[in-house]
């Protein structure tokens, strides 16, 4: 596994950490490695491509309106 050591982490986010690693009775590594996969848990790269994609077939759609009144 890799090792991160993070600096001037803001002082109003660590004490969410520090706060949640009391609640959980967790260390704050583990607290740290836990938030952040919550946090990245629904935005990695496919959901990226999830919103291109989307945005490609409402592009796609406005199209073929367009496309079909000039019939």
């Amino acid at each position: 596994m890799k090792t991160i050591t993070l600096r001037d982490v803001p002082p109003a986010l660590a004490a969410k950490i520090e706060e949640r690693a009391r609640r959980t009775r967790g260390s704050l590594n583990r607290t740290v490695i836990e938030m952040l996969s919550e946090r990245t848990a629904d935005r990695g790269p496919t959901a990226h491509h999830d919103e291109a994609d989307r945005m490609d077939e409402a592009i796609a759609a406005q199209r073929w309106i367009d496309a079909e009144q000039r019939a």
